[in-house]
């Protein structure tokens, strides 16, 4: 059972700080299922590739556990435990490198917090969903896949494919991020723990997945997975993942669009909003587009009346926001053929999803301030590098002109739930810069009514292809 770990970064050796395991020395463990060692068969300042090995002993796990099976099954001693990588693979990556995982080097610590690029590969990964369950795992967080099915016999090749898959995971990443990334995921594809399964299993899945499997298109099968499908643990998983940023997402939402109510009422500006996005999709040429953080649903139900539109889709991190526009919508009493224009999806706008994938065009309208500024990269690399619709048609607010609503409070954000406001020269650095990364032109529009000295309440940016 083998896993590498390789980086060009220069120089390539200080991927021994980062493990804490020198590259001239070789370390080994006793593990209840057999030996594991770490050691390194190249290390230089170009290039430096750390392999943990591990000698599964699969008669030993049936003397120390029991067969498990009837007298005459072979299967507990003829099996892939030697040599494709498991939950074993897991277990050791936590003792072997517990202190990488947790992002601490005491002598390059500011090369840990560092991402640097990095290639995994895995001679044999028993994947339960074949290669495109392998991209739909790793596509979201950032890897580029490499995945080569292995035949069941050279000489037979007429028995096909093998569940293992030759793989190669390439990214720039942090290497505590990419451990954790391997630990949660590596026994979700083999589906097949081999350890029993507590409450305890739920802590250990949070901690590995804090920051990013909250947000994973894939959270749910994840978590199923991970957890050897035991429902009370999954659901009780779901629920605290979920929970993270908000205890009770449906008040969150009632309570933003109160407060967008109250300060943009008086002017109407959501329906000059949704006007004017209307148009420029329409504009676009988009015919099949995507409303990404659609909230209640009242893009969608502006959508729907335009028959411009042959497919809508709405897209949501938050299932309680998707009730709410499911329940606006009434989309148990639309009629068959009203209905197959429309769906919800819940996915992120922080992570590559292929549910995403060929669509016209894209409406973001009053989301990408809710963002934490940080992640704002990981959405440029979702919707313009990964799903990359013809046109995107994004909408924010404009922060100069909030000193002229009334009983907004000077220096204060329009929404509660806002990380940041742009003014207008912020907001088209942003999109300038995105535009020109990802092959784009962009025009700039207003939105509502225009003041001559701050501008339009909101601001459109149109991206074409």
């Amino acid at each position: 059972m083998l896993l590498t770990l390789t980086t060009t970064h220069n120089p390539a050796t200080d991927l021994g700080y980062l493990l804490h395991k020198n590259p001239a020395a070789v370390r080994s463990v006793d593990m209840w299922f057999g030996p594991a060692h770490v050691f390194y068969p190249e290390a230089t300042d170009e290039r430096c590739t750390a392999a943990l090995l591990i000698e599964v002993d699969p008669i030993g796990l049936v003397r120390r556990k029991g067969r498990g099976a009837g007298a005459a099954s072979l299967a507990p001693y003829v099996n892939d435990r030697p040599y494709a990588v498991s939950s074993f693979v897991s277990v050791a990556l936590a003792k072997l490198f517990g202190t990488a995982m947790t992002g601490r080097s005491a002598e390059r610590q500011e090369l840990a917090d560092t991402p640097i690029p990095l290639e995994v590969r895995i001679p044999a990964m028993p994947c339960r969903g074949g290669a495109e369950l392998l991209r739909r795992l790793f596509d979201p967080l950032g890897y580029e896949v490499s995945a080569t099915p292995i035949i069941l016999d050279e000489q037979f090749p007429g028995w096909g494919d093998s569940p293992y898959l030759e793989t190669r995971l390439r990214t720039t990443a942090r290497v505590a991020d990419v451990l954790h990334h391997l630990y949660v995921l590596l026994p979700v594809l083999d589906d097949a723990k081999h350890y029993w399964v507590s409450r305890d299993e739920i802590e250990k899945l949070l901690r590995r997945g804090e920051g990013w499997l909250r947000d994973h298109p894939e959270n749910e099968l994840i978590t199923r997975r991970y957890l050897r499908h035991e429902p009370r643990l999954a659901r009780e998983a779901l629920a605290r993942l979920l929970e993270e940023d908000q205890a009770d997402p449906d008040t969150a939402i009632r309570a933003h669009d109160h407060d967008e109510e109250q300060v943009e009422r008086r002017i109407g500006l959501g329906e000059h909003r949704r006007e004017a996005v209307i148009a420029a999709l329409k504009e676009a040429g988009g015919t099949r587009v995507l409303d990404l953080g659609c909230g209640d649903g009242r893009l969608l139900q502006a959508m729907l009346r335009d028959t411009s539109f042959d497919r809508i889709v709405g897209v949501d991190v938050s299932h309680a926001a998707l009730e709410r526009a499911e329940r606006r919508l009434r989309l148990q009493e639309m009629s068959p053929k009203q209905r197959e224009r429309i769906d919800l999806v819940q996915s992120s706008l922080t992570y590559r999803d292929h549910a995403l994938l060929g669509y016209d065009a894209a409406a973001v309208v009053e989301v990408v301030e809710h963002l934490d500024p940080s992640r704002l990269e990981a959405f440029e690399c979702a919707l313009f590098g990964a799903a990359r619709p013809a046109a995107v048609v994004l909408t924010t607010p404009n922060a100069e002109y909030n000193v002229r609503f009334q009983g907004l409070p000077a220096g204060s954000l329009r929404h509660k739930d806002h990380r940041f406001e742009w003014t207008r020269t912020e907001f088209e650095t942003w999109a300038g810069g995105t535009a020109e990364r990802n092959g784009y032109a962009v025009r700039f529009r207003p939105v509502g009514p225009e003041d001559p000295e701050v501008g339009p309440p909101t601001q459109m940016a149109v991206f074409t292809r």
